[in-house]
This record gives C-alpha cells, structure tokens and sequence, in this order.
C-alpha cells in the first residue's frame, strides 16, 4: 500500500505537471530546428558576406566586356582584341577565386552554426534528463512493458514507470516521423 502512494506521488510530479509534454516540445522544437539549419547558415551568410554585389558586378562587367570582344575584328584590331581578352580573363580568374572563398566561408558558418545546435541540443537533453530523473513520465500495468520494463523504467527504477530517457527515444523518434512525413 505505501509504494502505491509513492507511485501515485511519484507519477503526479511528472504527469501532472505536464513535463512530458514539454520534453515532447523540447524535441519537437530540436527537430524541427535541425530541419532549418541549413536556410539559418545560408541566411547568416548572406548576412556576415556582403560580397554578392561587388560579385554580380563583375559578373556584368565580364558581359559588357564580351559583348565589346564579340564586337571587335580580331584581324584588323588585333592588339585591342588580344588585350580585352587578357582583360576578360583575369577578371574571371578574379571571380572564381572570390566565389571560392566565399564558398568556403560559406562551409565554415555551415559547420559553426551545426556545432552550436548540437552542443545547445545536447545540453537541453541533458538538462531534461537531469530534472527529471528520478520521476517516471508515466506508469502503466507492468505487465504492458513485461519484458522491457527495467530498460523503460529507466532510471527511475519504478515498476511499471517510462523513464525520462525512454520518452525521449520515443519522442525523437515520433517527432522524426511525423516532419519526415509532413515535408
């Protein structure tokens, strides 16, 4: 009779208090971040590089230079010719070198800002796991979970109890199907 009490206490700590339902959140919002993460990067990019106009420049000053090359008759303005040519070609040289290094910072805020959520990921799971600890998000019939039950139960320990560690499995998993389907 008295570890039903504690069991009763113990699932109202958790349940009632509706901390599953911010775990589900919790993962929920981590998921749904991790789907978004690469249009954040490319965003703070777009934000840290203000390249891209210096860039569409030369792009259309390679243009107004070829259609000036295509104009002029390599036979009788050879020196000209051959002159706007060299032009052209180092200011496409001068291009692929910019959208190389703009690539490749590109590529490094990808790889910061992926780091930064999964250290920030990392530490709300942690933090979720330690707060909740030693109160099972829910008791079901032991029977329901027979031959798992300890590996649920963990780690509180409570007959019958879903751990805190389980209902994240569950509700990464949940969580992962359900935008897997929707996008």
């Amino acid at each position: 009779m008295d570890s039903a009490a504690e069991l009763l206490t113990s699932e109202n700590n958790m349940a009632t208090g509706c901390a599953w339902f911010l775990v589900l959140g919790s993962v929920f919002l981590c998921n749904l971040m991790k789907t978004l993460l690469p249009t954040i990067s490319s965003f703070l990019s777009r934000m840290i590089q203000k390249d891209a106009e210096q860039e569409s420049e030369m792009r259309a000053e390679i243009q107004e230079m070829k259609k000036e090359h295509s104009s002029i008759s390599m036979m009788d303005e050879f020196a000209r010719y051959a002159r706007l040519e060299r032009k052209i070609n180092k200011m496409t040289d001068k291009l692929k070198t910019h959208v190389k290094s703009r690539t490749a910072q590109q590529a490094k805020m990808k790889w910061v800002v992926n780091i930064v959520f999964y250290i920030l990921q990392a530490a709300v799971m942690i933090s979720l796991i330690w707060k909740y600890y030693s109160d099972p998000v829910t008791v079901v019939p032991s029977k329901w979970i027979a031959p798992v039950e300890r590996l649920v139960a963990f780690p509180t320990g409570v007959a019958g109890g879903v751990g805190i560690t389980c209902w994240l499995v569950v509700c990464n998993k949940v969580v992962t199907l359900g935008l897997h389907a929707v996008s």
